[in-house]
């Protein structure tokens, strides 16, 4: 009975992995790969999160919703919505540039969970919208697990394919010089905003899949899952970790990182009541502890970004 516990909680490690593997190379697209200092990523979560619980959720009195569409579709709306709401931010904020670029996000961020929070007629409000879809859901619990999982590992995929492809193309050669020099970019002719802005909204849709497969798996999508802490930095430590421009270590640092969140919490959860309350600060400091050490010993990561030009050899031979 106690090895499949430990299976269920596995496969449910392994769900929240490429969730947030997904929102990491999101996140890589931006800073990674165009140099944008996004600290609003549990805005974007949030948008693709209720846009898909709108569109596939049950009817309900007095809220937007009730269509019933199955869940990919719910998916498919969620990048499209993440991506429309990123067109006008990146619009407004990308003329800033590092750290007001980070605050106009974070406010931005904060509009969207105020909204959600205060706009019953959209999202309901504080009490969220419940009984999504899951797919295979009908299943016993633990094929459940596993069929969810694949289909996780099936999106991660995808989606790390389509970045990688990216970024050994001449878009993101293109990005990669652009975020390095941008007056050497901006001399050769090169529309930056326009690439920016790319850049914004290709990693926003990313997120807001992110937020969809996490609002189905729970089966429902509320404002405490919008939690700046564990829907933003938590991301970035992720990214900061693995190596930030290598679409690998984006998966790595979010494997690693959500592999310590989750053994500390089992850990201080064994500790009388009276201290396990207290003991869970010890999962921001191990964090905490793991990024210094990597920031003092290795500055860009455990996968540092690829030589350009190992990247362009390997481009020519594909």
């Amino acid at each position: 009975m106690e090895l499949i516990g430990l299976a269920n909680y596995a496969l449910f490690m392994g769900i929240f992995i490429g969730i947030y593997a997904l929102l990491a190379l999101g996140l890589n697209i931006q800073w990674g790969f165009a140099g944008l200092f996004n600290a609003g990523i549990a805005g974007f979560f949030a948008v693709g999160a209720y846009a898909s619980a709108i569109v596939t959720g049950p009817a309900a009195e007095g809220r937007l919703g009730g269509f019933d569409m199955p869940f990919f579709v719910g998916w498919l709306m969620a990048m499209v919505a993440a991506a429309l709401i990123a067109w006008p931010i990146g619009k407004i904020c990308l003329r800033f540039r590092s750290d007001y670029l980070a605050i106009a996000s974070i406010g931005v961020a904060e509009i969207i969970r105020l909204v959600v929070k205060s706009e019953p007629a959209l999202t309901n409000g504080a009490r969220g919208i419940t009984s999504l879809p899951r797919p295979f859901g009908d299943l016993p619990y633990v094929q459940s697990q596993m069929a969810y999982l694949a289909i996780v590992a099936i999106v991660l995929l995808g989606a790390y394919s389509l970045v990688e492809r990216q970024f050994n193309a001449p878009w993101g050669r293109m990005m990669r010089a652009i975020r390095d020099n941008e007056l050497a970019a901006r001399a050769m002719g090169k529309n930056i905003e326009r690439r920016r802005l790319e850049a914004f909204i290709f990693g926003s849709a990313l997120m807001g899949l992110g937020g969809a497969l996490f609002a189905h798996f729970n089966r429902s999508i509320t404002p405490e899952a919008i939690d700046p802490m564990v829907a933003t930095f938590l991301v970035w430590i992720m990214l900061i970790l693995g190596g930030s421009g290598n679409n690998r270590g984006a998966i790595l640092g979010a494997a690693m990182v959500w592999i310590i969140w989750s053994m500390s919490e089992i850990a201080t959860d064994q500790l009388p009541a009276e201290y396990a309350v207290k003991a869970k600060y010890i999962r921001l400091f191990l964090i905490g502890l793991m990024l210094q050490l990597v920031l003092r010993f290795r500055p860009e990561g455990l996968l540092p970004e690829p030589q350009r030009g190992k990247a362009v050899a390997d481009s020519n031979r594909e």
